[in-house]
């Protein structure tokens, strides 16, 4: 048997306290051993829930507490700096989506991570929830896919607030920020795209001054004949997290807790659904990456895996700013 893992989560924002810490506390393989948040009184009150050391410094934190791994949850530009210091210490990452901000930081990292010997997995979370790993057994029975279309939308009162309103400190918006997971939907259903046409707009705050988009629009077309769009905002309800991929013999629609093979007339054949919809993956992923530590799976979202992700977003940033179809194998660094 493994012996347990020790997980430290740096980062207690949402994204920690709704998945990570929860997901830690689910999994067979790894234990929290500390947590770590620049706000010490966040950091504080999740130490206190989860009877573990609270730190407010990630140096300190990796020299006391010596986790195995850290699950990074911070900011966009905050990343870089945990997954150096990390590779300094020889500690694993899982870090939060995106992997890095563009393609060049995606290749330091990935060249980084690879130097110091440490794993690194990117979470993604649908990869490892049992409804998407269905979609991906019915697309088998579609024929070959000629339309996708996919739609992630919420509303955000006030999309401005905070770092995710700021490119500059995000690296994009909506597209990179939650759009990363549908993207990285459609890498594993049906690989990068040839072309992309982007739009962005940052308009759903009249008055507010922010630049990180709050919807996006692409575009995108295979070479096969695949076509199709996504369509990303959180600026615009109800929320809706969908993808549907059209074959000759039908559609597969993937939402987060439920999917569905429709004949072509739109007729439905098969659906599968599970509740509750989201802790178990989470938990899943942790578990699965304790694996990979362990020598008994591969790592299924690494580094290198990601750099087509770095590469599609440069690739529709640089189309939105010059109204022009782009390639986004060219962005590969």
């Amino acid at each position: 048997m493994s012996v347990l893992k020790r997980a430290a989560v740096v980062g207690l924002g949402g994204q920690a306290q709704e998945d990570h810490l929860p997901g830690l506390a689910d999994c067979q393989f790894a234990g929290l051993v500390a947590v770590c948040d620049t706000d010490p009184d966040r950091a504080a009150a999740q130490a206190a829930a989860y009877a573990v050391p609270g730190f407010t410094d990630l140096k300190v934190l990796l020299d006391e507490a010596r986790p195995d791994f850290v699950i990074a949850a911070v900011p966009h530009h905050a990343g870089r700096e945990v997954i150096q210091a990390c590779a300094a210490a020889g500690v694993h990452v899982m870090k939060e989506k995106p992997f890095a901000t563009d393609p060049g930081e995606a290749a330091e990292l990935a060249a980084l991570c690879a130097s110091a010997g440490i794993e690194l997995m990117v979470t993604v979370q649908r990869r490892f929830h049992p409804i998407y790993t269905a979609a991906l057994q019915l697309l088998e029975q579609i024929g070959t896919p000629y339309l996708v279309e996919g739609r992630y939308t919420f509303h955000c009162p006030d999309p401005a607030a905070g770092w995710r309103g700021r490119a500059e400190l995000a690296g994009g918006g909506c597209l990179m920020d939650m759009g990363y997971h549908l993207i990285d939907l459609l890498f594993w259903y049906l690989g990068l795209p040839d072309r992309v046409l982007a739009d962005t707009s940052a308009r759903a705050a009249p008055g507010v001054d922010y630049d990180a988009e709050d919807t996006a629009l692409v575009h995108l077309a295979y070479d096969s004949g695949l076509y199709g769009s996504l369509l990303i905002s959180r600026s615009a309800g109800p929320k809706t997290e969908r993808l549907t991929v059209t074959g000759p013999r039908g559609a597969v629609v993937v939402e987060r807790g439920a999917v569905r093979w429709l004949d072509p007339a739109g007729a439905l054949i098969e659906s599968l659904t599970r509740e509750p919809a989201w802790p178990a993956a989470a938990a899943a992923q942790i578990d699965c990456f304790c694996r990979v530590l362990d020598g008994q799976r591969p790592n299924p979202s690494g580094p290198s895996a990601h750099l087509a992700h770095a590469a599609f977003l440069a690739a529709a940033y640089a189309s939105r700013a010059t109204a022009t179809t782009c390639d986004p194998k060219e962005f590969l660094a």
